[in-house]
């Protein structure tokens, strides 16, 4: 049997939380039946209009800030993506039927975003709970028994939300170790023998949702050639750790008997097709080869790698893309390109957490990476990773895991 069809919008208008659901400008496109309640409004008055038409500040409350200080939660959401809670407030609602003439009520409000694939915020759930009853309370304004009550009511809720909290964060907790074990062990350092110096470096997401996804893999083809390739599953957490073990373990061989990383590209986009969760898989291959001086790579889907040569000048080797694995809806050949470089030059591969930023463009991104290996041309692989996350993925609590691969030519 397959699974159940969720009418998503009959949930929505059963919550039991006043919700509404906005535009990033702000628009109410719905209102669930708990808000309608609350705030004495119908759906006609509200869908479609602007949220502070909707509700504007008191002009007869010499203090009214809410309009301002909800605007500045919803442009806190908007700009970082995260979740945004706010402290009790006093926020006047004009009574039903009655422009002009606004009651006192206070309230407690978090402000959540939605994100489409890209990381952007596609919507925000703006979520209340009234607490006017528990403002009149604290003032002395209500009698014994609806006090005690209130009282009984808060302290039964609270309880609940701590324990519900505390198991959501024992079970994030436990996942996201889980997760980096096994993603700490399937990413061991390469044992390099031969003349190839090189440096690995992989960083967790602070998000346990956003946590296991990237992968990189060394492997010297021969004395003069050395294969590199780093790879970004969509999903995270064990999931993504275990098809990131799969593809990895699977390139790795390929790479070992095809002619060229196009040909293991090429490969690896069939066997994908066939690994649940390793669609739209992004994933770079470069062989370098120091009897040529070259470098040959394929990508799919995935930001260039960075060629620093010798002298400065810094190389993005962007001369050649194909979609994610799994993207097209028919299997495609591979494609691949060539680059030179001199001895002593450095090559950088990497996944996107280290160059991409909320609301930035991803060309900023790329520029503080050639940046920071122009500043850094004399540093060793070692220290030349710990420079790049340092100073590109400078984020303190980055959003999505990274991987660095560094390797002196």
């Amino acid at each position: 049997m397959g699974e159940p069809r969720i009418d998503y919008e009959a949930v929505f208008r059963a919550l039991p939380s006043p919700t509404l659901l906005l535009t990033p400008e702000l628009i109410i496109l719905a209102a669930n039946e708990a808000y309608l309640r609350v705030s004495g409004r119908t759906r006609e008055n509200l869908l479609g209009r602007y949220l502070f038409d909707a509700f504007p500040d008191n002009p007869e409350y010499r203090s009214a800030s809410a309009v301002r200080a909800l605007g500045a939660s919803l442009r806190r959401v908007l700009a970082t993506g995260k979740r945004d809670t706010m402290a009790v407030q006093r926020y006047d609602v004009e009574a039903p039927g009655r422009p002009n003439v606004f009651e006192e009520r206070y309230w407690s409000t978090v402000n959540t975003p939605v994100l489409d694939p890209d990381g952007q915020v596609a919507l925000v759930v703006h979520r209340v709970e009234e607490a006017t009853d528990l403002v009149r309370m604290c003032a002395g304004e209500m009698g014994d028994d609806r006090q005690h009550t209130l009282e009984a009511e808060l302290l039964a809720r609270a309880r609940e939300l701590h324990e519900g909290n505390e198991q959501l964060r024992r079970t994030h907790a436990r996942e996201r170790e889980v997760a980096l074990a096994l993603q700490e062990a399937m990413l061991p350092t390469p044992a390099l023998t031969g003349r190839v110096k090189a440096a690995v470096r992989y960083r967790p997401a602070a998000s346990t949702m956003n946590v296991c996804g990237d992968w990189y893999e060394l492997v010297e083809l021969s004395e003069d050639r050395v294969a590199v390739a780093v790879g970004d599953v969509v999903g995270h957490g064990l999931s993504a750790t275990g098809t990131m073990g799969q593809l990895r373990s699977a390139l790795s061989a390929m790479v070992r008997v095809a002619d060229g990383p196009a040909a293991a590209l090429d490969v690896l986009d069939l066997y994908a097709r066939s690994v649940e969760g390793a669609e739209s898989t992004t994933v770079v291959q470069a062989v370098a080869d120091y009897d040529t001086l070259t470098v040959t790579y394929s990508r799919a889907g995935h930001p260039p790698p960075a060629l620093a040569h010798v002298g400065g000048a810094i190389e993005f080797l962007d001369q050649t893309v194909d979609p994610p694995l799994g993207a097209s809806p028919e299997h495609l050949p591979r494609s691949q390109a060539t680059a030179t470089f001199a001895v002593g030059a450095t090559l950088t591969l990497y996944t996107d957490g280290l160059i991409e930023r909320r609301g930035e463009n991803i060309d900023v991104g790329l520029s503080r990476l050639a940046a920071s290996l122009r500043r850094n041309p004399g540093l060793d692989p070692e220290a030349l990773a710990d420079a790049l996350l340092a100073e590109v993925g400078a984020d303190s609590e980055p959003a999505d895991d990274t991987a660095v691969v560094v390797i002196r030519l």
